[in-house]
């Protein structure tokens, strides 16, 4: 099975989410029309700005803990390593 490590942002430099999911298509789905009524929801923080894929949940979901930690300037350079104009990422994986 394949599990994702994500990142959604409200918009650029703009407040963060992360999460892990094992169907990134569903989640971010499920972010998009505020499901859940919670953080994401609250903060208006839907676009998907980076994610990672990985083997297996353990693997996965030890990465989503480090990232926690990250100070907010990491995660954000992390972000622009591949996604410098952070484009919303969820319409070419929804597709």
């Amino acid at each position: 099975m394949t599990y994702y490590v994500y990142m959604l942002a409200s918009k650029k430099n703009g407040t963060l989410y992360l999460g892990v999911t094992n169907d990134i298509v569903r989640r971010g789905y499920e972010h998009r029309i505020k499901a859940v009524d919670g953080f994401t929801t609250r903060y208006g923080v839907d676009k998907l700005v980076w994610f990672e894929i990985y083997d297996d949940a353990l693997t996965a979901i030890t990465r989503e803990k480090e990232l926690k930690k990250w100070r907010r300037a990491w995660k954000i350079r992390l972000i622009e390593e591949n996604n410098r104009e952070w484009v919303d990422l969820y319409p070419g994986i929804a597709s």
